[in-house]
């Protein structure tokens, strides 16, 4: 008796394991009932669809089941061109259900329905489809390493249709929106997703355990789709664009743009993108700063080719794409004037191909080519001009092979070269990346090695330089951790067609963290952090930082964010670059410090909140300081108008920083006040979910001031210099507005029209008075303005293929009798 209950205990623990263990799956089945995107599901393929509901909580209280009286309930069907899902979404307060209009990929203040569809059920990456309540649409592709990237837009049609009992969402996804094998049977890895969003409360079909990081592994299952072929993904997206450019001192002149973009599915797995021709004169416009720092400002890329689908290119962190088409720094004499800067450098073209195999081999190649560019520089004693070349015609060019294995794990090889026409400098970078986890998601080991070779083309010698990173660390429960260590050689260079800051240096770090994985009395979620990084100079051995940190966030139970943190740095370091010095081991002490910050958030589920984020800075030196705050009130007057005010201002007092050199080739730095006023302003008004119209106002007014003047010792040290006497102030007045429509009017074609007005005054005498500059900014003869019109529209070869309008030109006719 006693070894038939061992054995039936044993038998029944077995059981649930392999039963709990397996994936949720659902079958569909096919079609040949056209299906009308209505939200009414009234087509006899939807009465008989398998059902998949009993959603789980995925945050706050993850692994919670969905309460009944907000079950969720969808249905798959399926015919030669698409998938269509169907899904109702209880729920006992359907007059409280938030719906905000706003833009396409703009989550903002709405309940939304996902789908998120792995065609390969290989756990390595989904492309996720929303609709919010109002109609709203957002789409991306999810990998573990790069998470969403809703830069990526697909082509598909959703409906929403808000009831008595809740909300119902009908949505058909093309397959050529989707990528999965040429086989007669598939099997996809699919999940569903469900926000509540005045409650904060997020929902999925197969639980995503919030203990393991990587989402996609944790997908259900997608059967009974059987004989489908992949369509010929052929997309041709033309544009034209029209543009009046203006100023205080410049007749309005017009400027039109056309071009193309193409898009091919060269086969099941991997995609052409090419742009002929591009027009980036909508993007959004740089946050630009008054940068006093020895590295340049970066910036975000705004310019949808470099940002859509690029998350293969990513990897190494070899790619700051801004490099392409971006201006070089112009050197002329004192007594010189550049004539018509341009902003950018033309793109002639620029194509990606990108794709992975059935066997997780990921494959892509970026390539950009930029034209030829002189400017004129003018003598301003004598008037005469010169042409100075200030970019040859260069191509960019990026290789990438990231094999994926056991779900959740990679190695890559990266190349990006930079290979410049006539006697320009040439450079390429190589690496070998890895992100290796173990079964349960539990560990991870990750790294890469680079390796940089810049050929100079001039008397210079070529340059060759490594960088490396190891980390190893546990990737899921409540605590968490990682120790690694990072190292650069002093001649790595990456900054061709990338960006790095720093070099001859190596460093150590320690990460631990814990959070909470489900609410308490207090907290809806909870983290604190801690973690310590020590930095060498590799040449000489000084210390380059030491720091130890810790901070904390907390979601309350009204949903109001909470963030404290306390950043340390406790011992005297060494900066090495910002004396400016090549060539040299020039370096400046920075005394010990310590900053703190405190942020808070109300939910934005409420029509008014606010942010506040206060900071101080405390240096172990007289009267060094900084402190500062950030404050910005949001308004949602109704679903489709919203108002959102910042306002930030920040003091640093005492700063010690460079400025010149002066004509023995001392190194000069400043004791400096600067202060800085930033204002912004953005509007949002939706006439429904495919017209929106929006404002985005920045003001940006920051300056320095030099009250006392020192001379860079060898020790890192400085003492008085009194006989420098060049003003070396600085005031930067920046004005920003973009006023914006778009439409989008049919499938992947949108109307956007663009004004715009802006300047940018730089100067060494200036007021202090903040009226005095604003009003500097709005009147400059500077002043800048912009009325753009560009239309494009999306063609579908699939769609031109089936209209009667080609079949009367490609079916053969027959002979007439006479």
């Amino acid at each position: 008796m006693p070894k038939f209950s061992h054995l039936f205990l044993y038998g029944f623990l077995l059981f649930s394991c392999l039963v709990f263990s397996q994936k949720k799956t659902v079958k569909t089945k096919s079609t040949d009932n056209k299906i009308t995107i209505d939200g009414k599901f009234d087509e006899p393929a939807w009465k008989d669809a398998e059902i998949a509901t009993d959603f789980v909580m995925i945050e706050p209280d993850n692994g919670k089941p969905e309460p009944s009286e907000r079950r969720t309930e969808v249905k798959i069907v399926y015919d030669n061109t698409a998938i269509y899902i169907a899904a109702t979404l209880h729920d006992d307060e359907p007059q409280k259900i938030l719906k905000e209009y706003t833009l396409r990929d703009d989550f903002a203040t709405a309940d939304h329905f996902g789908v998120l569809i792995n065609g390969y059920n290989d756990g390595q990456q989904e492309f996720r489809f929303f609709v919010s309540a109002a109609g709203v649409q957002q789409d991306g592709v999810y990998t573990e390493s790069n998470d969403e990237d809703f830069s990526w837009d697909a082509i598909w049609d959703s409906h929403v249709d808000v009831t008595n009992f809740g909300w119902r969402v009908e949505m058909k996804i093309p397959y050529a929106a989707l990528r999965f094998p040429s086989e007669k049977k598939q099997t996809w890895g699919i999940n569903f997703y469900r926000e509540v969003r005045r409650l904060r409360q997020q929902f999925s079909w197969s639980m995503l355990d919030r203990k393991i990081a990587n989402e996609s592994t944790q997908a259900g299952i997608l059967e009974g789709i059987e004989n489908i072929e992949t369509p010929t993904r052929l997309f041709i997206i033309p544009y034209a664009s029209q543009y009046l450019y203006s100023s205080k001192f410049q007749k309005t002149v017009g400027e039109f743009k056309g071009g193309m973009d193409i898009k091919y599915g060269i086969n099941d797995a991997f995609t052409l993108d090419a742009i002929l021709i591009p027009d980036f004169g909508q993007t959004k416009f740089d946050n630009v700063e008054l940068n006093l720092t020895a590295f340049e400002q970066q910036f975000s890329e705004n310019r949808p080719f470099f940002t859509e689908g690029t998350d293969l290119f990513s990897k190494g962190s070899l790619l700051y794409t801004r490099r392409i088409g971006e201006t070089p720094e112009i050197n002329v004499a004192d007594n010189e004037t550049i004539i018509d800067q341009p902003g950018s450098i033309r793109l002639i073209n620029a194509l990606k191909v990108s794709g992975r195999t059935k066997s997780g081999l990921g494959i892509g190649v970026l390539n950009a080519v930029t034209e030829n560019t002189s400017v004129i520089v003018k003598n301003n004693d004598t008037g005469e001009t010169r042409l100075q070349n200030i970019a040859p015609l260069a191509n960019y060019n990026v290789f990438v092979l990231d094999q994926r294995f056991r779900q959740n794990s990679s190695i890559s090889l990266i190349n990006t070269n930079v290979t410049r026409n006539g006697e320009f400098r040439d450079a390429n970078v190589s690496a070998l990346v890895w992100d290796l986890n173990t079964k349960k998601n539990t560990y991870n080991l990750s790294g890469n090695v680079k390796y940089s070779y810049v050929n100079n083309r001039t008397d210079e010698e070529d340059k060759k330089g490594v960088a490396a990173y190891l980390n190893l660390g546990e990737t899921s429960g409540n605590y968490r951790y990682s120790i690694g260590g990072v190292y650069a050689s002093t001649d790595f260079d990456n900054n061709d067609l990338g960006i790095n800051f720093m070099t001859h240096y190596h460093g150590f770090y320690i990460n631990s963290n814990y959070r909470t994985l489900n609410p308490n009395k207090i907290f809806n979620s909870f983290q604190a952090f801690l973690n310590t990084y020590t930095e060498f100079d590799n040449r000489t051995g000084r210390i380059q930082a030491g720091n130890l940190n810790l901070y904390f966030n907390a979601f309350d139970k009204l949903n109001d964010f909470y963030g404290f943190g306390i950043y340390s740095n406790p011992l005297d370091v060494s900066d090495f670059y910002e004396p400016r010095s090549t060539g040299e081991q020039r370096f400046v002490n920075i005394p010990r410090n310590v900053r703190t910050y405190f942020l808070y958030s109300t939910n934005y589920n409420r029509q008014f909140a606010i942010d506040f984020n206060p900071t101080i800075t405390i240096f172990d030196e007289k009267g060094r300081r900084n402190y500062g705050f950030l404050f910005s009130p949001r308004y949602r007057f109704n679903d489709r108008f919203s108002l959102i005010y910042g306002f930030t201002f920040t003091r640093q007092n005492n700063n010690v920083g460079w400025i010149d050199f002066d004509d023995d080739d001392n190194t000069i730095f400043a004791r400096r006040n600067r202060i800085t006023y930033i204002n912004t302003l953005q509007g949002k008004y939706s006439i429904n979910n495919t017209m929106n119209f929006n404002l985005n106002v920045r003001h940006y007014w920051s300056y320095a001031t030099n009250h006392e003047i020192l001379t860079l010792m060898d020790d890192g040290s400085y003492v008085n210099n009194s006989s420098y006497t060049t003003n070396k102030n600085s005031n930067l007045n920046l004005w920003n507005l973009d006023l914006t429509y778009s439409w989008w009017f049919a499938p992947g074609s949108q109307v956007s029209v663009l004004y715009r007005n802006n300047s940018a005054l730089f100067s060494r005498e200036f007021s202090r008075q903040y009226e005095n500059n604003i009003n500097d900014a709005l009147n400059s003869e500077n002043l800048n303005h912009v009325f753009s019109i560009s239309i494009r529209y999306f063609i579908d070869y699939n769609t031109v293929k089936n209209s009667r309008f080609y079949n009367s030109f490609t079916k053969p006719k027959t002979r007439e009798r006479f």
